[in-house]
């Protein structure tokens, strides 16, 4: 039996249509990677996870009785929201704080991440997905994230953002029910772009046509249990609401702002 699974497979209704994900849910390390040279702080800031999604995710999976797939590792082992070429997989500075557990790195060791921790992470997303989308009728994937407060010195505005790539279909739906509340500022593509190479969107949604959204809530709207019920009270009915869309619930592939798919001479937007 292994030390550490890389990923945590919450049960649901996978003929409900839906599946959530949250790809920074925690701050753990695998024992044998110690603390990688860090202090213990540093586990509780933004740069080991995004904090408030576990229990936002977990909470909002048992109102609505849907699976959902958490990573179990910190992003600063090797970070599941990347692509496995990208330049970030496996930062060695991250807002200021120097990573000593990850400079230098070996292209083994670098190998090793992939294949013990990132990889099966993308395998449980695939298999959850697959079960989800069984009888023909594709899930609604909609992915959870959060963002600091401020950056750099620099207040964010946003209490939430939709991020997404060029597949409007639950993106447009998401911001306009979000946005009927007067008292929310709420970022299109803000204070992040969501067209991102190979991230865990464009591997899993954008490439095969899956309706999909991502959503950032900042983290000091949920760093709390009361933030975080809040929240899960708000979001529950207005995912619910998506998911009885049929058009949320049919695969169809849009050309990705990043570039050609893979295998793909030119983007192009087909049924």
């Amino acid at each position: 039996m292994p030390d550490f699974i890389p990923f945590e497979i919450i049960e649901g209704d996978y003929d409900g249509g839906m599946v959530l994900l949250a790809d920074h849910a925690m701050n753990r390390l695998p024992p044998s990677y110690g603390s990688l040279g860090l202090p213990e702080s540093a586990f509780r800031r933004h740069i080991a996870f995004d904090i408030g999604v576990e229990a936002l995710t977990r909470q909002l999976a048992a109102r609505l009785n849907v699976p959902a797939v958490l990573g179990c590792f910190s992003r600063l082992l090797i970070d599941p929201n990347r692509g496995e070429d990208d330049p970030t997989l496996i930062m060695k500075i991250s807002d200021g704080a120097v990573i000593p557990g990850n400079y230098p790195i070996s292209d083994e060791e670098s190998q090793r991440r992939l294949d013990t921790y990132h990889r099966p992470y993308h395998r449980a997303v695939e298999r959850t997905l697959a079960k989800a989308g069984a009888s023909g009728r594709a899930p609604l994937v909609l992915s959870l994230h959060s963002f600091t407060p401020a950056w750099k010195g620099v207040p964010r505005p946003w209490h939430a953002a939709v991020l997404w790539d060029t597949d409007h279909r639950a993106v447009a739906p998401l911001l306009e029910d979000l946005r009927r509340d007067p008292a929310l500022v709420i970022g299109d593509n803000e204070p992040y772009d969501g067209a991102l190479r190979g991230d865990t969107l464009y591997r899993h949604c954008m490439t095969s046509g899956t309706p999909h959204a991502l959503l950032e809530v900042r983290q000091d709207l949920i760093a709390d249990e009361a933030g975080i019920a809040e929240w899960a009270d708000r979001l529950a009915p207005i995912f619910s609401r998506l998911n009885e869309d049929a058009s949320l619930h049919e695969y169809r592939v849009f050309p990705s702002r990043t570039g050609p798919y893979p295998g793909q001479d030119a983007p192009s937007e087909h049924a």
